[in-house]
This record gives structure tokens, C-alpha cells and sequence, in this order.
């Protein structure tokens, strides 16, 4: 029965670590949640999925209600932008990073200045081309094996906007927890009684 505890115990985080490793491992645009119509900082995130390939152009197509004004620069990429109009009524279309190199089991983040303009869903398109010739369309449904990086936009973040970053140190302090607890239960301090 200490075993199967054990087992049990040690099954719980692998199995939510693989989940949760999975859905990084494509194109993201974070933070997943945000206030509509307020700028925010957004970050796409390119992995390199392919072991024997860089990554070495990412292009970027924002969807309609999404407003990029300003980019943060990339070392090493360069930057180019397809866009309509001037001034403030200047509408980006496209966005392409080249020039640099993503290597196999790598990811880079390249930073903009956006905001949405209603509360909704936002599906972004990424066209990700490798070293070989290689090009993935991360523009699909949720469950396909090439997600568009999806946000929603909310009217009021009613203080619970969350975070990506307190998701992932929530879940990397529940691992240590479980981890401790399985040590403390092979090693027998469970079985002491409490006075």
C-alpha cells in the first residue's frame, strides 16, 4: 500500500508537468489575459521544436482589433513591418523577425506594444521557418498540433487577471511540496504519530 502511495504521489506533478511542458512547447503570446483597450507589454514566444533545424524568421500576422504601436528591439533579428496609413493611423499587418538563430530546444521572445480594441478572443497567426526550409503555421485550433496563440481581452480584470509567472512558480512549488512529501513517505517519517 506504501508503494502505491508512493506511485500515486509521484504521478500527480510528472503528469502535470507533461501537460503543462506540452502547451508551452508552441508559439505563445502572453500575458494570456489582459485588461481590453489598456496598452500592455505583450512577448511572443518561439520554441525550436526541431532537433536538427534553427529557427531563423518568425513572422507575426496580429488579428483584427489588435493594435501593435511600438516594438521592443531583438538582438540579433531584424525587424520588418508591413503596415497601412501614417501617424496614428498606421495599422500593422505583418510582422517579420530575421536574421537570427533559435537553436533545437531554445525559445526566444520578441516584445511589442499593443492593445486590443473590445473584449473578446484574439487569435494570432505565427509562420515560424527553420534553417532546412522548414515553415509551421502555428494558426490552427486549440487542439491541433499547431495552436494559434490565443488572447482574451476582458472589459474588467476584477483584481484576478493572473499572471503566467505565478501560474508557473504556483506549480513549481506544489512539485517541490509532493516531492518532499514522497520523500518523507519512503524514507518512513509518515508513519510517526502527532501528540
Amino acid at each position: 500500500m506504501r508503494l502505491f502511495r508512493a506511485a500515486v504521489l509521484l504521478a500527480v506533478p510528472v503528469i502535470a508537468l507533461a501537460v503543462c511542458s506540452s502547451a508551452w512547447a508552441h508559439a505563445h503570446v502572453s500575458p494570456s489575459v489582459v485588461q481590453a483597450k489598456q496598452s500592455e507589454v505583450f512577448t511572443l514566444a518561439v520554441p525550436t521544436e526541431k532537433e536538427d533545424a534553427n529557427t531563423t524568421s518568425v513572422e507575426l500576422t496580429p488579428p483584427a482589433g489588435f493594435s501593435i504601436d511600438s516594438f521592443i528591439e531583438a538582438p540579433g533579428w531584424k525587424l520588418d513591418v508591413q503596415s497601412t496609413g501614417s501617424g496614428e493611423e498606421t495599422v500593422i499587418q505583418k510582422v517579420t523577425w530575421s536574421g537570427g538563430s533559435i537553436p533545437p530546444e531554445e525559445a526566444t521572445g520578441f516584445r511589442f506594444l499593443g492593445q486590443t480594441d473590445s473584449s473578446k478572443t484574439f487569435d494570432f497567426k505565427v509562420r515560424q521557418t527553420y534553417s532546412d526550409g522548414t515553415v509551421v503555421d502555428w494558426a490552427g485550433p486549440e487542439s491541433s498540433d499547431t495552436p494559434a496563440p490565443v488572447i482574451e481581452a476582458k472589459s474588467d480584470l476584477g483584481g484576478g487577471g493572473g499572471s503566467s509567472a505565478l501560474e508557473i512558480v504556483a506549480l513549481a512549488v506544489a512539485g517541490v511540496a509532493l516531492a518532499l512529501a514522497l520523500v518523507a513517505l519512503l524514507t518512513g517519517r509518515g508513519d510517526r504519530q502527532l501528540t
